[in-house]
């Protein structure tokens, strides 16, 4: 019988292929479980998979965008496999020392930057035991995501382009924009984690205020170096089934309150964020914080149905609600904190947010020169958007901590 990496057709089907369902895969992947139940003895099926992920970046996506994609298009069990690639892929392309800075941080938060297999895919079957057609059936369903995966704007230089080998600089930890960004969290972490409605409000409220004062000051000293212009950041944040669309909404009400554009993908659950660089990292933190409220805050809104679970337009009625009325809330924290700021130094900041607007809009022009505009025209539950809107007036979260379901 010739070697596996000698089928043309499995080379076909694993540089080339989209399986048409997951039937299709479910039966290619028990036919090559009778053939080769070690799945990749000479290496080949990893070397494929490491050039499909080659070509991804290439169009685009970046390490966390990838993971994204294979956990919501294939399957949940594909994210070790496709985390070991992108540390492999790391290790052969030098990226600790090569790629910028927001890649490798992608990569540490991956927990891709640690020495591994060069086998990839053998390694990952061996470790994870799981039975060869099952095993198969993630590598076939991996490799077709991989060709299938859309272009997407160019936010960070694909390997390509990347320069030789530099220094790695060290990471300040006394930097002010870090000191704050800690701050933020902290303030978020006890506004997740408290029993009480007031307590839970007035720490988010708190944490806006804070991001609002920092962005004040980073502008009073942009007005006094006008020549240095404006560093705009880009970032994506990833946004998981179910409500996506619901999800986004609360997402744009933070990024809005913080002077950030979004711009997000239909049907990919990937978002834009183009802003100043603490700012965009700010609206993450909150928005990530605000996910884990609005659950609380749904689950104590159900918990009046005891057993019957709240219909699916309830739940999505629900978060637009929230969303709706976190944005007015962040939004009045933002005026105040300010308007405080603005009569502490006595300082006209209008023109230098004006100049940083500005910024912002040119930089998502240049990188999203075909965006346009959305708006939901779908029917929202009105028991749901009034019981968001009522739970995000009270930050009414409980201490349990629940997923969307």
């Amino acid at each position: 019988m010739p070697r596996m990496s000698n089928d043309a057709w499995l080379i076909q089907l694993l540089r080339h292929g989209a399986l048409p369902d997951a039937g299709v895969a479910q039966e290619l992947a028990a036919m090559l479980a009778t053939r080769a139940p070690s799945i990749d003895d000479d290496g080949f099926v990893t070397r494929t998979l490491l050039t499909a992920l080659d070509e991804t970046w290439e169009r685009g996506w970046q390490p966390t965008d990838v993971v994204h994609l294979a956990r919501r298009e294939a399957t949940t069990g594909s994210v070790p496999l496709v985390v070991a690639l992108i540390g492999e892929h790391a290790r052969r392309s030098d990226a600790g020392f090569r790629a910028p800075d927001a890649w490798v941080e992608q990569l540490s938060e991956l927990g891709a930057l640690a020495p591994g297999d060069p086998f990839v895919v053998g390694s990952w079957h061996r470790a994870e035991r799981r039975a060869p057609a099952e095993a198969w059936r993630i590598v076939l369903q991996l490799a077709g995501v991989l060709h299938t995966a859309v272009r997407l704007e160019t936010l960070l230089p694909p390997p390509s382009r990347w320069g030789p080998r530099r220094s790695r600089a060290v990471a300040d930890p006394a930097r002010s924009d870090d000191r704050v960004l800690r701050r933020i969290r902290g303030l978020l972490a006890k506004a997740e984690s408290t029993q009480f409605p007031d307590e839970a409000e007035s720490l988010t409220a708190k944490a806006q205020e804070l991001m609002t004062r920092h962005a004040v000051d980073a502008a009073i000293l942009e007005a006094d170096r006008p020549a240095e212009g404006h560093a705009v950041d880009t970032r994506r944040v990833h946004v998981r089934d179910p409500y996506v669309r619901a999800k986004m909404q609360l997402l744009a009400a933070v990024a809005e309150a913080n002077d950030v554009r979004l711009v997000w993908y239909p049907g990919l659950g990937i978002a834009n964020l183009v802003g100043v660089g603490s700012d965009v990292a700010a609206v993450e933190l909150l928005f990530t914080s605000l996910l884990l409220q609005v659950a609380q805050a749904l689950t104590a809104a159900e918990r009046p149905l005891g057993r019957r679970s709240a219909s699916r337009s309830f739940r999505r009625a629900f978060l637009l609600g929230y969303a709706h009325r976190i944005g007015e809330r962040l939004q009045a924290a933002r005026r105040r904190a300010t308007a405080e700021a603005v009569a502490e130094h006595d300082v006209d900041l209008l023109p230098v947010l004006r100049s940083r607007q500005a910024a912002v809009e040119q930089r998502v022009t240049e990188l999203f020169p075909h965006v346009r505009a959305t708006r939901s025209r779908a029917s929202v539950d009105a028991g749901g958007w009034y019981a968001g809107q009522e739970a995000a007036e009270r930050a009414d979260v409980g201490h349990r901590r629940s997923s969307l379901r």
